[in-house]
């Protein structure tokens, strides 16, 4: 297909209210098919309403609200539809999201019933692309040849726009053998991309339920932490972290440096269980 025919059915365009341009990242909710529902004894609607709060204290007015993956923890209709009530109630900012491994795409575009949800956002300066590195019935990552091929024509068509890109599976290992064997497969072949367009700015994802940094070629590269359980850093077994719930803001400035830093619940007594081997 040709991409400006693709980008029609996906591309928003934004102009932004002030400067900089404010974005925030949730990600990695795993909200149940039922209001109440739990994550190892955290009930998901519960810290997801918290982090919620949280950022319409902190970000009062943000310029375009993203969410990484792992929205429903088993791609549960009512999950999705809880999602974005949840949101609507506190943002009428745009509102982009892409698909985890404990999602599926087609149930995600169901609970939209019709309203746009963007894979591509532009603004004067900036551009936000967002990849689907979900893989059905599987865990771990991967960027299909045309999911890599998209990548490429968009970077290309938009040479000087500072760029943010946004998966949900980490392209480079964390230092957790448990959760570096879902890696993005095609790590390679997105890297041989990334590595042509010095436009890029940032690579965020989830999926890690941590928080995470590494410079890269110069190019900054960051996990968001969970708007639920977190997960303990460098155990290469499973470990229950006892840091708590988050997101992530970003500031985009017009000359094309950002800034960027994890905000999280302050302490809470969630029911976690701390003990537990997986999920």
């Amino acid at each position: 297909m040709d991409l400006s025919v693709q980008l029609k059915s996906v591309q928003l365009k934004i102009e932004a209210k002030k400067q900089p341009l404010r974005l925030v990242q949730v990600t990695d909710c795993h909200l149940g098919g039922t209001p109440g529902d739990d994550l190892l004894g955290l009930d998901t609607d519960l810290s997801l309403a918290d982090v919620l709060q949280l950022i319409e204290v902190e970000q009062p007015d943000p310029d375009l609200v993203l969410a990484t993956g792992d929205i429903a923890g088993g791609a549960e209709l009512p999950a999705y539809q809880r999602f974005l009530k949840l949101a609507d109630a506190r943002f009428s900012a745009p509102m982009a999201w892409l698909p985890g491994n404990h999602d599926t795409p087609e149930v995600m575009a169901e609970a939209l019933e019709g309203r746009f949800m963007p894979k591509v956002i532009t603004t004067e300066q900036w551009l936000i692309v967002l990849l689907d590195s979900s893989v059905r019935g599987y865990e771990h990552g991967d960027l299909s040849r045309s999911e890599l091929d998209f990548f490429q024509d968009v970077l290309s068509r938009y040479p000087k726009h500072h760029t943010l890109v946004f998966l949900h599976h980490q392209p480079v290992p964390v230092g957790s053998a448990w959760v570096d064997q879902y890696i993005v497969r095609s790590a390679d072949q997105f890297f041989a991309i990334v590595d042509r367009h010095p436009q890029i700015k940032g690579i965020s994802w989830g999926h890690i339920h941590q928080e995470f940094y590494q410079l890269r070629n110069g190019v900054p590269l960051w996990a968001t932490p969970s708007t639920c359980v977190q997960f303990k850093p460098n155990c290469d077994d499973f470990i229950v972290d006892h840091t708590m719930p988050g997101y992530r803001w970003y500031d985009l400035y017009p000359d094309g440096h950002l800034e960027t830093a994890v905000s999280r619940i302050a302490d809470k007594d969630y029911p976690i269980d701390y003990a537990s081997s997986g999920y």
